[in-house]
């Protein structure tokens, strides 16, 4: 299993007041740019804490969106709008840049790299040359239905994590330290929901809503193959721990940005956190090492109704609020242009004193 030796928490730094004074003593009121302030804050604080010196610059390079993807066995039972072939065609869709997560990272310059984690049927020979940045990292042919049994066994949850890690580990090398995670699995809104009530007890009614648009009559059942899910998962595990709770309820490429994520705050890079799925990775994520938190900037509040109460979870206002349901990445990319203000007005807005403002 993946361990975390050397984890930081940038709320502890030595820096901090320094880069609170920095960002003080911009010629503005104080807090007057809101969010951004609190986003420059913790990307000077995390920056500081890598190379254990105050950050005079926040330096944003070649940040990158992994989109994961995988099915889920519950979407046999008609919980989502579209059947798990989708999956697959949509892994395609973004192999060939249709996706709107290609056309929000082509406009934010993000590199995007696409990872099979346990979709159906895997693409063909042909179908992987359609573009160089897929990766294949396949923990089996989609999980099995998470309400009747197990998603997937302990080795696949370990060998899922390690996944998570291997790519990140290999993204860093070409000089990134921003990193949006993104995901495709139709079901995969069912898995989140219950990672979320097993992991804080939350009632089914306000956790589970309707993914991309299922009907009322498909709602009602979900809820209830979810609290099936739960309990069944919860009578099954003694201890329910986080790595019990992805076995039990998780999905491939959830399981994958869990790994991803760990291994992504242990280099000290920043995590910008998309919207429901990716949410419910960073709660498994922050369960197993609370200091990962303190890496995550949360970049949108989806139009999902447990995502609110997600985000309350980890006491956060999110920088956007769009209405969004769609995953894949897009609020997270379509975040980025907010961080980067964050960063260019920490780097290059005057100090009163440099700006001879007198207040």
């Amino acid at each position: 299993m993946f361990t975390i030796d050397s984890l930081v928490s940038p709320k502890s730094s030595a820096f901090l007041h320094a880069i609170q004074d920095k960002i003080i003593n911009k010629t503005k009121p104080p807090g007057s740019l809101g969010l951004l302030e609190q986003v420059a804050q913790q990307l000077a604080l995390i920056q500081s804490v890598a190379s254990g010196e105050f950050c005079q610059r926040i330096e944003i390079n070649q940040p990158t969106a992994i989109v994961f993807a995988g099915d889920h066995g519950i979407a046999q039972q008609n919980v989502s709008i579209a059947p798990s072939d989708v999956t697959r065609q949509m892994v395609l869709n973004f192999l060939q840049g249709g996706a709107a997560i290609n056309c929000f990272c082509r406009d934010n310059n993000i590199a995007l790299k696409v990872v099979d984690a346990g979709i159906q049927t895997p693409l063909t020979v042909k179908e992987k040359s359609l573009s160089a940045d897929f990766i294949e990292q396949r923990l089996g042919a989609g999980t099995e239905d998470i309400s009747q049994r197990a998603a997937m066994t302990m080795a696949q949850v370990e060998q899922g994590i390690a996944y998570g890690q291997q790519i990140v580990s290999s993204i860093r090398t070409t000089g990134c330290n921003l990193l949006i995670f993104g995901e495709m699995g139709i079901a995969n809104t069912s898995a989140a929901s219950a990672i979320y009530i097993a992991l804080t007890g939350e009632n089914v009614q306000d956790s589970v809503g309707q993914g991309t648009g299922i009907s009322s009559e498909q709602l009602t059942r979900k809820k209830a193959l979810v609290a099936q899910a739960v309990e069944r998962a919860q009578q099954a595990v003694e201890t329910f721990e986080p790595m019990d709770v992805l076995a039990e309820l998780g999905g491939f490429e959830i399981v994958q940005i869990v790994g991803a994520m760990l291994a992504a705050a242990q280099a000290k890079m920043v995590i910008l956190v998309d919207g429901f799925i990716v949410t419910s990775a960073a709660l498994v994520a922050a369960k197993l090492y609370p200091e990962v938190s303190d890496y995550f900037i949360f970049a949108h509040q989806s139009n999902e109704l447990a995502h609110k109460k997600m985000l309350a979870y980890f006491n956060v206002t999110p920088l956007l609020s769009l209405d969004l349901r769609l995953g894949e990445g897009t609020g997270a990319a379509l975040a980025l242009p907010l961080v980067q203000a964050a960063a260019s007005f920490y780097n290059e807005m005057a100090s009163f004193e440099s700006a001879g403002v007198t207040v």
